[in-house]
């Protein structure tokens, strides 16, 4: 390239303007997959603020790590946050200086602060992979009815098959073993299921068994044990409201009478004896390490967030106390709606900040990160060191198959998985590339080979395959119009967002107090309860909370 400005600077300009215009239409021609690699600016280095920890992050050192940096150009500097930003973002706007990027679990405060720039114009004219990539989808990306700028590109996945349930009850294999594999839909079945078993096994390991132990510890109290309000009375996840999906019109849902009686029944537990007494009490490394040595016969979670304990348990080959996903209701009438899609997930994710110096140079390294050729790498590997091309086809070997399911530090070694995936839109489970193969790993098959002896055994015995098997399927519910309530812009300093953190605050209170209390004084603390959430003005809440999800019909529903 020297040598050849050397030339040009020998010649007329006329000659000179003819020869560069001819490499910028050269440059053009260049294919969209490689269209976002480095582009001759020499190396750059991008600070990422991340609202999620992460363990596995392997300083782009792992061989996907120096793929991406020979390839842009670009390293990233990121920082992981334990509290999903709720510090130190605030303090970042307090001070008025960002990272190049940040990533965020709601946008609102930064886009009040006007710390994102929008992304609408540089996805347009620098980002082919991510338009193509996200079709009509994007049109979700627009941040409200009044401003239809794209201040997130989200890091979820474009259409997707999951293999494993994202919410259950999980109840150990060595239990429904024991009992004969018993029916296993109702808070009823699982409460004699777990009492049959706690009687003859009041001990495991030497230590005393915990029938059912519940995660209190933050913002896992409301994805996992406030959320099993909904998800067992037959709605799905909007987070801290339920939404008609008829009239579109959102309810606290707490409120909804049919969650006072799943509520009731963690109340009947503790009476029994059968809820972890630490429940309320316990951070999330106590409640994983009750998980990971095997004496704690249930919980109630999200799938993700016992995956370090079931990895544990596998690799100490305790598989019959390793966990099942069990679609569990309040009664036989609800439908549990861990399957229903909210279409392409909005809302959360990560954003160009007013500081970043080069915004086309990081547009373009997410929009390298979503292509073809770097999606397959970021879940499948590289050729000839993850996988095989045998007759046209992706293959895992055994051997690599075997590091991927038991070597723990396998995701830090290579930089497969969501090292990467976790700053940009990524196709999820099922979606096929252009040679008709599927993007990730985690097939119908492919999770079959996977699961353990013990976990085939007992699917088969409740006639099932994989865990989803067991639940009611992602084509029994329509798609929401609205998305997920929890990734819909709430005004940051809005008199929503200040209601919204009071009733929070009241219900991490009540709800605990609501549990242990005696069963005689359930109802006059679930009614005191409702009426601190009337004088927070909840009422006002759901109306306001109403127009933001009416709004968003209208908006997304414009061509």
């Amino acid at each position: 390239m020297k040598s050849f400005k050397r030339i040009c600077g020998m010649v007329f300009i006329t000659a000179l303007f003819a020869m560069l215009m001819a490499c910028q239409g050269s440059n053009e021609k260049a294919s969209t997959e490689n269209d976002s690699k480095s582009d001759g600016n020499g190396e750059m280095t991008f600070t990422v603020f991340d609202s999620d920890a992460n363990s596995d992050w392997e300083n782009m050192e792992s061989p996907i790590g120096q793929k991406i940096k020979e390839d842009t150009g670009v390293t990233l500097d990121p920082e992981f946050d334990m509290e999903g930003g709720q510090t130190k973002i605030p303090l970042m706007i307090a001070s008025g200086e960002y990272p190049d990027l940040i990533t965020s679990k709601g946008a609102s405060q930064l886009v009040e602060a006007g710390a994102l720039i929008d992304l609408a114009p540089l996805i347009e004219e620098h980002a082919p992979n991510i338009k193509k990539m996200l079709g009509d989808e994007i049109n979700r990306m627009k941040w409200s009815k009044d401003d239809p700028s794209i201040y997130v590109l989200p890091n979820s996945p474009v259409k997707n098959e999951a293999m494993t349930p994202g919410f259950a009850a999980l109840v150990q294999h060595d239990v429904v073993k024991e009992l004969g594999y018993p029916e296993m839909k109702t808070l009823e079945d699982l409460e004699n299921v777990l009492k049959e078993y706690y009687k003859r096994h009041p001990e495991i390991d030497g230590q005393p068994t915990i029938p059912l132990t519940l995660q209190s510890d933050g913002w896992r109290f409301q994805a996992s044990t406030l959320n099993s309000g909904f998800m067992m009375t037959g709605a799905s996840d909007d987070g801290e409201y339920y939404v008609d999906p008829q009239t579109y019109e959102a309810t606290l849902h707490y409120r909804r009478p049919a969650e006072k009686e799943v509520f009731r029944w963690y109340n009947k537990m503790n009476t029994e004896g059968l809820l972890d007494q630490e429940s309320f009490v316990q951070k999330n490394d106590q409640w994983l390490a009750k998980l990971s040595t095997g004496r704690a016969l249930a919980t109630i979670a999200p799938d993700y967030m016992i995956n370090d304990a079931q990895n544990a348990l596998r690799d100490e080959g305790k598989y019959e106390r390793m966990y099942g996903y069990y679609p569990i209701t309040l009664s036989e009438e609800y439908k549990h709606h861990a399957y229903q899609s909210s279409g392409f997930q909005v809302g959360w994710g990560i954003g160009i900040t007013v500081d970043c110096e080069d915004p086309v140079r990081a547009i373009k390294f997410l929009d390298y990160l979503v292509s073809e050729e770097t999606q397959i790498m970021l879940n499948w590997g590289i050729e000839g060191e993850h996988y095989e091309i045998v007759d046209g086809k992706r293959v895992i070997p055994e051997e690599e198959w075997d590091k991927r399911r038991n070597n723990k530090d396998y995701l830090k070694e290579t930089g497969i998985g969501y090292n990467f995936l976790r700053f940009a839109p990524r196709y999820g489970d099922g979606v096929l590339d252009s040679t008709g193969q599927t993007f990730t790993v985690n097939t119908r098959e492919l999770a079959i080979e996977g699961l353990t002896d013990v976990e085939k055994e007992v699917l088969k015995n409740y006639d099932a395959e994989l865990w989803k098997d067991l639940f009611p399927p992602a084509e029994e519910f329509p798609v929401k119009p609205w998305g997920a309530g929890y990734n819909l812009a709430i005004p940051a300093g809005s008199k929503l967002e200040v209601s919204n953190k009071k009733m929070i605050d009241i219900t991490f209170k009540r709800i605990p107090e609501a549990i242990l209390t005696k069963p005689d004084d359930f109802d006059r603390i679930w009614d005191l309860f409702m009426k601190d959430l009337e004088k927070a003005g909840v009422e006002e809440a759901e109306k306001e909370f109403t127009k933001i999800v009416k709004d968003t019909v209208e908006l997304w529903s414009k061509e």
